[in-house]
Formats: structure tokens, sequence, C-alpha cells
């Protein structure tokens, strides 16, 4: 039997974006890349996740309210919208986290989809057993996500052409694709990808 595999997109959206209000730099290069990864998948009828940061006003996740960040993400919000130019297909699986104003969730594995059922679950029901990750930021939810899906005995594949850092302190990103590599995540990129 063929490992079942899934593609989950990490917070592609305005805010994190050139010109957001938590904008990772250049966070939207990478866009051209992930369309073509998710042409893949689409195309092989394989499923594809796509989280988002879904942050009521008030959370101790802002600045304002005891956090470290600007506010970002908002619900309903054109900042929350996904960039404009991904292209998700119409069957994507929205997953939301950050809902809880008492929570920071990084983690895709802390969200859920419109009936509230969570990534972990999710991958269960459809029987991944590897998970393709790619987005927004490395050294934040990207890496959190990883690390997450490495925990639940989950092969990871991290998407290393279609991820960006915030980096807060310059080497950031790069210390997080190592943890991310301890963990068990493999790197790859489109000229290797096997589906």
């Amino acid at each position: 039997m063929k490992v079942k595999k899934a593609l989950l997109i990490v917070d592609v959206q305005n805010d994190f974006c050139p010109g957001g209000s938590l904008a990772v730099p250049q966070g939207d290069k990478i866009i051209p890349k992930l369309n073509r990864y998710i042409k893949i998948f689409y195309k092989n009828k394989l499923p594809i996740f796509a989280s988002r940061d879904w942050h009521p006003v008030r959370t101790k996740h802002f600045k304002d309210f005891g956090g470290i960040w600007p506010a970002h993400c908002i619900q309903n919000t054109i900042g929350a919208s996904f960039h404009p130019k991904l292209k998700l297909p119409k069957n994507t699986i929205i997953l939301s986290k950050g809902m809880d104003p008492k929570d920071d969730s990084y983690s895709a594995f802390q969200a859920e989809d419109l009936r509230g059922m969570k990534l972990a679950n999710l991958l269960k029901l459809f029987g991944i057993k590897e998970l393709y990750v790619a987005g927004l930021a490395t050294d934040y939810c990207v890496k959190s996500s990883v690390i997450d899906a490495a925990k639940f005995g989950l092969k990871v594949k991290l998407l290393i052409d279609a991820i960006k850092g915030a980096n807060l302190k310059k080497d950031d990103s790069e210390k997080a694709v190592k943890e991310m590599l301890k963990k068990g995540a493999k790197k790859i990129t489109l000229e290797n990808l096997e589906v």
C-alpha cells in the first residue's frame, strides 16, 4: 500500500507577508513554489491542509494584552485572509488556531477545522503517515508544527524552498531548521519531491 501523504501549508496570510502587521521579510516570495506544490498534491488527489492564525481582538498573544506580538490575523479581517496569490483549491481543509485568548497556539496541531476537529485527528482519519510542511514563519509556526508532527509519529518532509523565517535574531531560522531535522524531519525541495 502506498504511504498516504498530505501537504500542510502554515499561515500564509496577509499579515505575515510584506505590508502586513507582522510581516516575515520576503514572506510572499515562497508563494510561486507553494502553488507548484499545491498543484502536485491536488493532481495526485492528496489532502491539502492550510492553517491560519485566527485571533480574537483581545488575546494575551498581543503586546497590548501582555504578549510579545503586535496585533495580527484578527478574525474576519483582510490581514487574516490567505495571501491573494496563494492558489488553494476549493477542497483545502482550513484549520484555525489562536482563537483562545489565553493561548499562543503556534502549532497547526493546536488548530481545528470548522467542525472543531484537530489536525492530528483529521490526519488519522485520512490515514496520513507522511506530512509535507511549508509556509510561515520557519522559526515559529512552521517549527512548532513540524515538531508536533514528529511527536505524533508522522514522517515529516520540510519543504525547504517554501519556508521563510521572521528572524528576530539573525540566525533564528537556521537554528529552527537544525532543530526540526534533529526531531526527524527531512529537508526536500520541489526538484526531489516524489508523491
